[in-house]
């Protein structure tokens, strides 16, 4: 087994793909850290802290797992903790044209670290958070799509609040 990898992501909201990434993940390193950072050019659904904690909850009876949150740029948390590999999920070629991208730029920015890139389980392929938040802001289930914790704390949540200024 390989020693430790990051599975970076704004994870808002935290969706089955992701969980299968991260098992998936488990099965390859000894360690996997779920990297929850802020999206930098939108406004989240879901507060960092809480996006933390439920995944932290989704995640409960996996064991070779930290969730971590980070602002900045990955590489300098990625050698702030001592890992020198990021894993990212692709579902669609057009992932991949954007993952490579940020692959080689991270690569210039940290040389050591390796970007490796699992495939989505058939499943999820077609599943994003984004289409997860548009389901919910227009009052669909979204229970198929996302872990306990996560359906939970969005039905929760009161709709309306989800409406722009």
């Amino acid at each position: 087994m390989l020693k430790k990898a990051i599975y970076p992501g704004t994870f808002d909201p935290f969706t089955l793909g992701h969980l299968d990434i991260v098992v998936r993940a488990t099965k390859i390193f000894d360690e996997v850290i779920v990297a929850v950072a802020e999206p930098r050019h939108k406004k989240p659904l879901i507060p960092l802290e809480v996006r933390k904690k439920l995944i932290e909850k989704s995640l409960k009876d996996i064991e070779n797992v930290e969730v971590m949150q980070f602002d900045g740029l990955l590489v300098e948390f990625a050698k702030s903790i001592g890992v020198k590999t990021i894993i990212r999920g692709l579902r669609a070629v057009s992932d991949y044209e954007y993952e490579l991208k940020m692959a080689w730029i991270n690569k210039k920015l940290y040389e050591d670290l390796e970007t490796i890139f699992l495939l989505s389980s058939e499943q999820f392929a077609y599943l994003s958070s984004s289409f997860v938040k548009e389901i919910f802001s227009l009052g669909g289930n979204i229970r198929q799509f996302v872990p306990e914790p996560v359906a939970e704390y969005l039905e929760n949540l009161n709709i309306n609040n989800l409406k722009d200024d």
